[in-house]
């Protein structure tokens, strides 16, 4: 690819007033309008008393924080990229940067908590609506997962030095919905200060994180699945408490080390991975493991009433010996133990496979930081705290729009569904009182687009 024209031939001027830079938010806010999200907020969100107008149209506030964030925007101020060419004549209602920073500082706990309702209900509404979680009636995954944002300033309140030494940050704690057939959407998410512990306030979260999952429709078995700083007596009984099912990882423990070595060697399963994946210990790629399982009681420092008991799935991966000279042997074999506590239903092998699944939470805290979490843009804590459920809603929105683009964009990144469908440049024509949004010819992705349009256009059924 090289340059067609000499270097005096091509200049630039900004004066076209009938284009759009991002002609996907047409379908995006028609979609999020057809879920209720406006008359979500107008019903729930209440911040009055503030003297600065802060409250007043918090349903125009939030669409256009969204839209934003659905656009690409990962600060305040790139909310303004909603305020050019022909972008007023498709909208109405579109804030101003500085207009949107006061409401977000605005914010108390309170406040949050509404726009915590608020998303618990758009998801439920955007999952009745779309194709968002094929068969959550019958199997759904809640993963909870905590991230550090790294932030700069020490202004910024609630940032503090935690597990990353020297580095001061943030630390948001997410729920993730997903099915066996579909990507994670965030059913909860909390602000954290820097220094909290992983697993604070776990209990109640996770509580509310299968919360919402009922409401999003998930009528069947529900399984939580989280890393060891969640293995605790509170996190397992918020599980039973909402009829869930739990599986968490074990740190190794001189009690769990017992149970593992009373397995008989015989009843260890040789499997081997379709496809290797890192050692969580060593960083090396492993293909071939062990699995075996045992009954296991859990918590017995607490008291007897919060006892529990259930399977011990372990997976076992063989420690390489690197001195071992060429043509010699080991004398005996030296194996890495990784525990899982659950009650699981499902078969041993399954069960295993299934909460090595508990990755995908990855991918969901690399989308938000490849966007609206690459910052927390506020020098204010509640204001960060509301910044953060806006994205989970965007990126929910993200996610039913890329259901309804087709099967290949219902698995993409968001990065992927942004540069697909909702950053795609446009030249608004209007004639008869009907507007006509011309898209670039031989688009890639122009059926998926016209699936996407289609559907959020639709006449209400």
């Amino acid at each position: 690819m090289q340059s067609s024209h000499a270097v005096p031939a091509v200049s630039v001027v900004f004066d076209e007033s009938n284009l759009i830079a991002d002609a996907g938010l047409v379908p995006l806010v028609r979609l999020a309008e057809r879920a209720g999200l406006p008359a979500l907020v107008g019903d729930r969100l209440r911040i009055e008393g503030t003297g600065s107008g802060a409250g007043a149209h918090p349903g125009a506030k939030v669409m256009t924080l969204v839209a934003a964030m659905c656009a690409g925007a990962d600060s305040i101020d790139d909310t303004d990229r909603l305020r050019h060419g022909a972008v007023g004549r498709l909208f109405g209602g579109v804030r101003a940067p500085s207009t949107l920073g006061t409401f977000l500082h605005a914010f108390t706990h309170g406040h949050n908590r509404q726009l915590h309702s608020v998303h618990r209900d758009f998801l439920a509404r955007l999952a009745r609506t779309t194709p968002l979680l094929p068969d959550v009636d019958r199997v759904a995954f809640v993963d909870i997962d905590p991230t550090h944002r790294r932030v700069y300033g020490r202004a910024k309140q609630g940032a503090e030095v935690g597990r990353f030494k020297g580095v001061r940050t943030l630390h948001p704690i997410l729920a993730t919905l997903s099915t066996p057939s579909a990507r994670p959407v965030i059913a909860a998410v909390r602000l954290r200060r820097g220094k909290a512990a992983d697993a604070r306030g776990a209990g109640p979260f996770t509580a509310e994180a299968l919360a919402a999952t009922r409401q999003a429709g998930a009528s069947g078995t529900v399984i939580v699945r989280a890393d060891s700083q969640f293995y605790n007596a509170d996190v397992v009984a918020a599980c039973r408490r909402a009829n869930a099912r739990f599986s968490v990882t074990v740190r190794m423990n001189p009690h769990v080390a017992a149970a593992i070595s009373a397995i008989d060697e015989a009843a260890w399963t040789a499997i081997r991975y379709p496809d290797a994946f890192v050692d969580p210990d060593t960083g090396e790629l492993v293909s071939d493991a062990e699995v075996a399982e045992t009954t296991y009681t859990a918590f017995t420092g607490r008291k007897k009433a919060e006892h529990v008991t259930a399977r011990l799935v372990v997976r076992r991966v063989r420690r390489l010996n690197t001195e071992v000279t060429a043509g010699q042997g080991e004398l005996f074999a030296a194996w890495r133990y990784h525990p899982v506590f659950t009650d699981n239903p499902f078969e041993m092998l399954q069960a295993e496979l299934q909460h090595r699944q508990h990755a995908v939470i990855e991918q969901v805290i690399a989308d938000g930081k490849g966007s609206a979490l690459a910052h927390l843009p506020s020098g204010n804590f509640q204001a960060n705290a509301a910044w953060l459920t806006l994205w989970a809603i965007a990126h929910n929105l993200l996610r039913a729009a890329g259901s309804l683009a087709g099967s290949f964009h219902a698995r993409a990144t968001t990065a992927t569904l942004r540069a697909h469908l909702v950053n795609v440049p446009a030249r608004l024509a209007r004639s008869a009182r009907r507007a006509t949004l011309h898209l670039p010819d031989r688009w890639p992705w122009q059926h998926a687009f016209t699936d996407l349009f289609d559907t959020a256009h639709a006449p209400p059924g």
